[in-house]
């Protein structure tokens, strides 16, 4: 993969662009708290924050049942709503490589699974709402990733062949997205993957192992 393959960058949200885990993992922690349940440490709890808000309470909790986690899961989606960005930011070198792809003239995007209601007010508080050409949420078409459609639709909004962008993600089901929509994919190793994920066997062209070196990438 070379930069002139490339006319349009996507990004995933979570893990990917924004370190969106404090906010997420707070959230838990005050859900978990309310049933009387004891808090997680960030550091155990960040490789789960790609994954979704079920996700993360069964990692918190997996001996409770099924029932209880999604009381727990409830509770979070609701304290998220009201702390929703508030410690979350755009990871290292990052903002540099937005500025330096308007500088070239780049389109870019997101393509996240989280649902509009969080993820167009985390996009506002990230200051990127003026900025994205394309802002594909998970409930933005019928099927989420891995399914193509919103990616096919993010390659529309920001008038790029889909063989000519590129796809950042942290998480298998980005890459297999990126894949089965015939778009570059590039892996961002400074999101929360997790110590059994195998990011070597994931379809992809390139792997970033932090946001300087995705910078690099656009500027040799």
């Amino acid at each position: 993969m070379h930069k002139q393959d490339i006319s349009g960058v996507l990004f995933d949200l979570d893990g990917t662009l924004a370190d969106t885990a404090p906010d997420l993992v707070h959230a838990l922690n005050l859900s978990l708290d309310d049933a009387g349940f004891s808090a997680q440490p960030l550091d155990k709890m960040r490789h789960a924050a790609s994954h979704g808000s079920l996700f993360l309470v069964k990692t918190a909790i997996p001996d409770a049942d099924e029932e209880q986690q999604v009381l727990i899961q409830q509770g979070l989606l609701q304290h998220y709503g009201r702390i929703n960005g508030d410690h979350s930011r755009l990871f290292d070198n990052l903002p540099e490589l937005l500025t330096l792809l308007d500088q070239q003239g780049i389109p870019y995007g997101v393509v996240t699974n989280k649902p509009a209601r969080f993820a167009r007010p985390l996009v506002e508080k990230l200051g990127l709402t003026n900025q994205l050409k394309a802002m594909i949420s998970g409930d933005s078409t019928r099927y989420a990733k891995p399914h193509t459609a919103p990616m096919l639709l993010a390659a529309q909004q920001i008038a790029t062949p889909p063989e000519r962008i590129l796809y950042l993600g942290d998480a298998e089901r980005d890459l297999v997205a990126a894949h089965n929509a015939n778009m570059l994919g590039g892996i961002a190793l400074w999101g929360y993957l997790s110590a059994t994920d195998t990011p070597d066997l994931w379809p992809s062209k390139h792997q970033f192992l932090h946001g300087a070196s995705l910078t690099q990438f656009f500027t040799e």
